[in-house]
């Protein structure tokens, strides 16, 4: 996976060490990225997430519409605040790479591994991800 290092970190798998040398380990945070804009053909969305899944296998499913997507994936980072600012990245770093739709980003939820897991175990957490791979609404 993607890691986002801060300035005055030294990374070694998946262990963050700070300015002062003190070992940080990194924790798995739960993405939903959720974009939308004008609509445009379904196969050209199907075909840029499709590209982008190629691109990042840690990506786990997309879901898609002519005129919104959404992308659920897990994310290695030290903190919420790294989390999603590698979230919020990815669909304008791709955009051209991978052909995605010039869409913005309308929503983004980052919770941790455990929080993910309560949420299941009770029966309120997000609904399960649909079989791996892009998929329509």
């Amino acid at each position: 996976m993607r890691r986002l290092a801060s300035v005055g970190e030294q990374r070694e798998q998946g262990v963050t060490r700070n300015a002062a040398g003190e070992r940080e380990a990194a924790r798995l945070w739960h993405i939903t990225l959720s974009v939308a804009g004008s609509a445009v053909p379904l196969g050209e969305v199907r075909g840029g997430l499709e590209r982008l899944a190629h691109d990042h296998p840690f990506l786990l499913t997309s879901r898609y519409a002519c005129d919104h997507a959404e992308i659920r994936y897990w994310e290695e980072a030290r903190d919420l605040h790294d989390a999603a600012a590698v979230a919020l990245r990815l669909w304008g770093e791709h955009r051209r790479t991978a052909r995605l739709p010039a869409w913005e980003i309308v929503g983004l939820e980052v919770i941790g591994r455990e929080t993910y897991q309560q949420r299941i175990a009770e029966g309120s957490g997000p609904a399960r991800a649909v079989p791996v791979g892009v998929h329509p609404f």
